[in-house]
């Protein structure tokens, strides 16, 4: 065994580091409900999934799969860091076991290999662990210039970091550069180097005696990697352990949601701040508010330093968790938190008076939804199209508009909200009715994800159209005109309704296609989940959205959401805003 006194600083560190993420690992483990641990237990007893979370955690904890889609040089840069260092890591200890034979050695010897170890054993592994090396600081170099060049990396601004992330951050950049020194500098002197240590080596001996300065350059390394490894609990890079728990849990089938919010900590801490929330936040680019944006809000979570502005200031559109790299619940954390700024009384909602409705057999109901009624233009469209095609339906909402409730459920009275949805749950299933139409994505996506006892089959009106015209029910005209559609968050990110609405609008129209559409979709502003952005600033989010979307300058948008209608109708006398089911009524 070799020893020297520099390899102190790194062996406390990393022992320290090791320490304080399985105290954590175990608190958050032990906060997993029996149901949960089982489901966990369980998982490690599968082979086949264990070699399939071994693949999710190398593809995106390493490789940084999901970062690559987003932007390449973004990409690199991350994957440089993580699975270069992993790379040096691995060949450091293959190096280490191959020079002593056997697999036990100081946990300090594969970093510090070439210090104690002068000799060339191995000119491959040698040759490889340059070449990491040099994959590592040309990622380095990338996040340097990514503080100064931002945009060319798909970001349109850096997460601002506090001071004690800054310093594990500079302490990061410094790893590296530093292990290159320290590498060259005994290169200079035993020539045990190659192409990259050995030509930078040449450097060192032009301009200094190498072994006046070797011992200082490695005591530097093993200081630096001290200060990273101590500060990692406690700043954003605890995502590094935490993320790859995390993908374990996700396979195991453990999901954040209302019931279970014992992945809550696994889930804020597997966040790496990488700002890609930031650049996709509306609330940020159009209003320049961050408080709400994940990289933030999570980072304060952590600290218990939330607000209820912070919580509550979001349109929950979905697109930071659309883009997020690691796919935090974001939205069911926030609606999740909101309901310890409510107060806890719960409401029996027995006044609400259901209609009494007669079917006569009729095995079809229209839920308009309180959007909807608001959008009365929908709702004439719709009964135009069922008594074109002679549909019988049943108007289930028609005289008194019945809340789906998911409007309890964004501001954070979940129980309320099962209470209301319990109701009507009773109230749909004595109606006997096969299929139930809605025109709002909002009741569309409660339906689909909180009607969990509804015997009925709901689909959104888009579906209904598709389906109709595929089928040859509706005789419908063709036209030059070019339209933009835009795909409503709770309909497209919300519940993946994508290609319907575009089967009934090319049906009737040319459409141009934004690059913001589909997953990528704006949010219109109008989000009922908002409860502190005031009229004057949804409407510069929706004047935003409408200029944005529109490519090709065509003056008609058309949506599949009453809300998104109302909002885009309100914020701009330069569009015509028509929802789907008027297009296909005003061409009948």
């Amino acid at each position: 065994m070799k020893f020297n006194y520099f390899v102190i600083p790194f062996t406390i560190g990393i022992i320290f580091c090791i320490f304080t993420i399985i105290i954590k690992f175990i608190q958050w483990f032990q906060k997993l409900d029996s149901f949960e641990k089982r489901k966990l237990f369980k998982t490690f007893k599968s082979p086949k999934k264990l070699i399939f979370i071994a693949t999710e955690i190398f593809l995106e904890s390493l490789l940084h799969r999901r970062i690559f889609k987003t932007n390449l040089l973004l990409g690199y840069m991350h994957s440089s860091f993580a699975f270069g260092w992993f790379l040096l890591i691995i060949f450091g200890f293959l190096e280490t076991t191959l020079h002593y034979k056997t697999l036990i050695h100081p946990i300090y010897e594969p970093i510090f290999f070439k210090f104690f170890h002068h000799q060339v054993y191995n000119k491959t592994i040698n040759f490889l662990m340059d070449l990491f090396l040099l994959y590592i600081l040309t990622g380095i170099a990338l996040a340097i210039f990514k503080r100064l060049y931002k945009k060319i990396f798909g970001i349109k601004t850096n997460t601002k970091l506090n001071l004690l992330n800054k310093i594990a951050l500079i302490a990061l950049w410094l790893i590296f550069p530093l292990r290159l020194i320290a590498e060259s500098t005994t290169a200079a002197i035993y020539n045990n180097g190659d192409f990259l240590t050995q030509n930078f080596a040449s450097i060192i001996n032009v301009i200094v005696n190498p072994k006046k300065i070797e011992i200082y350059t490695w005591w530097s390394y093993s200081s630096v990697l001290f200060l990273f490894f101590t500060l990692l609990p406690f700043t954003r890079y605890m995502h590094i352990p935490t993320e790859m728990f995390f993908i374990t849990l996700k396979k195991a089938g453990i999901e954040f949601n209302t019931k279970n919010k014992g992945i809550k900590n696994i889930e804020i801490y597997s966040c790496s701040s990488c700002g890609i929330c930031i650049s996709n936040c509306q609330m940020y680019n159009y209003l320049n508010k961050s408080s709400m944006v994940p990289s933030y809000y999570l980072y304060n979570l952590r600290k218990n330093e939330t607000t209820k502005k912070s919580t509550y200031e979001c349109l929950m559109c979905g697109r930071c968790e659309e883009f997020c790299p690691v796919k935090i619940d974001i939205l069911e954390i926030k609606s999740t938190l909101r309901q310890k700024y409510i107060n806890n009384l719960l409401q029996n909602y027995i006044f609400i008076k259901y209609p009494i409705i007669n079917s006569n057999n009729t095995k079809i109901g229209y839920f308009a939804g309180c959007m909807t009624h608001l959008t009365p233009s929908i709702i004439e469209s719709l009964n135009k199209i069922f008594k074109k095609l002679n549909t019988e339906c049943v108007f289930i909402d028609k005289d008194s508009t019945i809340c789906c409730g998911r409007p309890l459920k964004l501001a954070g009275k979940l129980n309320d909200a099962k209470n209301i949805i319990s109701k009507n749950t009773e109230y749909f299933n004595s109606l006997n009715l096969n299929l139930i139409i809605t025109s709002c994505p909002i009741c569309y996506k409660t339906f689909k994800e909180d009607y969990n006892a509804l015997n009925t089959k709901v689909i959104h009106h888009s579906q209904w159209l598709a389906d109709l015209i595929n089928a040859g029910k509706l005789n419908l005209k063709k036209t030059n005109e070019t339209v933009v559609y835009h795909d409503p968050c709770e309909l497209g990110r919300g519940t993946g309704i994508y290609e319907e609405p575009r089967r009934v609008i090319t049906a009737i129209y040319d459409l141009a296609e934004s690059k913001f559409s589909k997953n990528n979709s704006l949010c219109c502003g109008g989000s009922l989940g908002n409860f502190y952005t005031n009229e004057i600033e949804k409407i510069k989010i929706a004047q935003d959205t409408l200029t944005i979307i529109n490519t090709l300058k065509v003056n008609k948008v058309i949506t599949a959401c009453p809300l998104c209608k109302k909002t885009f109708q309100k914020s701009s006398e330069n569009f015509i805003i028509k929802d789907i089911s008027e297009i296909i009524a005003e061409n009948l």
